[in-house]
């Protein structure tokens, strides 16, 4: 079974959008969060991440914040 792979992103964000094409072109599910729609997931973001800027991935519980690719990939096993 794959990791569990959740997004925090927004709309607007062109790095969400890069995380979200490159976790699809390696074929990874993913549940994608609009934190900007969703003031609820915006507060479990912000208590993983301490962050409030997006993207914020949770790959099995390992917090990556922004469009770390390597970090991505490394979290992913790939």
């Amino acid at each position: 079974m794959g990791k569990k792979v959740t997004v925090y992103s927004t709309t607007t964000c062109s790095y969400c959008i890069r995380a979200k094409q490159f976790l699809n072109e390696n074929n990874i599910i993913f549940e994608n969060f609009d934190v900007s729609a969703d003031q609820e997931k915006a507060q479990e973001m912000i208590q993983k991440s301490g962050q409030m800027g997006v993207p914020v991935l949770d790959i099995d519980g390992q917090i990556i914040v922004g469009f770390d690719k390597e970090g991505i990939k490394k979290a992913l096993g790939l």
